[in-house]
């Protein structure tokens, strides 16, 4: 009898919406770019480069510049794109328009964590409520990339198929 009690218990919070009610918000810092340095030499390096990705790449759509920051051989393990950097370019530069105007990072950051060779960097995402078009919920995104010489050599991010 307690395994009825207990199933009918957690029936009742999902239909009530306790259980799956929104978790507190994601919020992204009020200076995103003062988390890309450290004192350490390499680890700045490092952070420096993952800021132009996140900056000139990602947000401002500048693909002309990759070169800059991802190795050619740039192994991608998003499912959506093919490992090499002109795979990534041209993928990217098919769907963007580059913003030159763009110096300032205005991507949701939460979080960079680094050690020598890696930079993860959390980004806050806001999504409509699935059953209700009119609000909105907060979660994250999450890249790493993997770093030799300077420059990405590798990715990871929480994409799926």
């Amino acid at each position: 009898m307690k395994t009825k009690t207990t199933a009918f218990g957690v029936l009742a919070l999902l239909f009530s919406g306790t259980l799956f009610a929104q978790a507190a918000p994601v919020v992204a810092v009020d200076d995103p770019e003062s988390l890309f340095v450290d004192a350490d030499p390499t680890i700045h390096r490092n952070k420096q480069a993952a800021l132009h990705i996140m900056r000139e790449l990602l947000q401002c759509n500048q693909w002309n510049r990759a070169d800059e920051w991802l190795t050619e051989r740039y192994i991608q393990h998003n499912p959506s794109f093919a490992s090499g950097r002109d795979t990534v370019v041209n993928a990217f530069s098919s769907f963007t328009t580059p913003n030159e105007d763009c110096d300032e990072l205005t991507t949701g950051i939460v979080a960079v964590v680094a050690d020598a060779e890696h930079v993860g960097v959390v980004i806050r995402r806001e999504y409509p409520e699935p059953d209700n078009e009119n609000e909105t919920y907060t979660t994250i995104w999450f890249d790493m990339w993997r770093f030799v010489d300077g420059k990405a050599d590798e990715h990871w991010d929480t994409a799926t198929k």
